[in-house]
């Protein structure tokens, strides 16, 4: 039981850059275990229906990271701010409605809690999968290709072939995971959060009736946000003059907080300018959130609904507004 916690616990941090909106500036938010997470601008909160039918909720005041610290309010450290207190957000939500959400594995049984511990070691597991995952293979299989077909070797071959590969692998585990069901779960109560974020921006009551008239689809998804980094990446290890395997990992890991900058602006600035040309940067992440999103059930969407207003409501109490930063 507890390995079989540890195991879709991992799975669901895999998830986690795909199913979350890390804009600190907007209203957004990100799928758990039978619930959605929702931020406004300085609240926080989480709500998950329980198997019983019950939907229980935790919130919190939150501060933007430009608040605390000035120098998250320049271009690229500001993603860098942003993401982290989205994936910080996202890890507490997460182990909140794994323990509301998962019921007990048979009669008698107690649910697994998800202790401090269990979190911290899953947090290490899923970085080091990620870095094993999208780093290390890429790397190590266009490095071995390299010496039975010479063409690979030229350094921007080299890095369009890591790229390519590494871009098919995400596709290949994207696909895979979706098939699980308890993933597929989640991907419906990611369509339910984008739904009711849209109806939310539309200015229409938020409700599951005009929730339903919006699409699943929402371009500052965690899941453009990915493969503008992953296209960024191929142009940056292209810039960056080093042979070798060793040199090449290395700096694939040092650039990891430049190539996640970067990334966050050029979609921050797409999102701002739908409009024109520039919203062509988030349509392969629509695309794929053909995937990542599933039409969600009123009762996921009620859920979600149920997340944004709390979240609004403490961000009245604080003396903000219930609408868009």
């Amino acid at each position: 039981m507890l390995i079989r916690t540890f195991l879709r616990l991992t799975a669901h941090m895999q998830m986690m850059p795909v199913l979350e909106s890390a804009e600190e500036t907007l209203v957004g938010g990100q799928a758990v275990v039978e619930g959605v997470m929702m931020r406004a601008p300085h609240s926080y909160c989480v709500a998950v229906r329980k198997p019983d039918g019950e939907i229980v909720s935790e919130e919190m005041p939150i501060r933007r990271p430009s608040e605390k610290w000035p120098a998250f309010r320049y271009p690229i450290l500001r993603g860098l701010g942003s993401l982290g207190q989205a994936m910080s957000l996202g890890v507490r939500a997460l182990r909140f409605s794994a323990n509301a959400a998962v019921p007990p594995a048979g009669p008698g049984e107690k649910p697994v809690e998800i202790s401090s511990w269990m979190l911290t070691l899953n947090v290490i597991f899923s970085l080091a999968f990620f870095i094993f995952l999208y780093k290390f293979v890429p790397l190590w299989a266009v490095t071995a290709l390299g010496k039975y077909y010479p063409s690979l070797n030229g350094h921007f071959v080299f890095n369009l072939a890591d790229g390519l590969l590494r871009l098919g692998i995400f596709l290949v585990f994207l696909f895979l995971i979706s098939r699980w069901s308890e993933i597929r779960r989640v991907f419906e109560y990611h369509g339910a959060e984008h739904k009711v974020v849209f109806n939310f921006e539309s200015g229409l009551p938020v409700s599951v009736e005009n929730a339903r008239t919006f699409p699943t689809f929402h371009p500052r998804c965690g899941t453009s946000f990915l493969l503008v980094v992953m296209v960024i990446s191929m142009a940056v290890y292209t810039a960056i003059p080093f042979d070798g395997f060793v040199a090449r990992f290395a700096w694939r890991l040092l650039l990891l907080p430049v190539i996640a900058g970067l990334s966050y602006e050029l979609i921050r600035f797409a999102a701002r300018r739908q409009g024109s040309s520039l919203a062509l940067i988030s349509a392969p992440g629509l695309w794929l959130q053909r995937i990542t999103t599933q039409p969600p059930s009123d009762d996921q969407t009620a859920v979600a609904i149920c997340a944004l207003n709390r979240a609004m409501n403490l961000e009245v109490a604080q003396g903000g507004k219930a609408m868009i930063a």
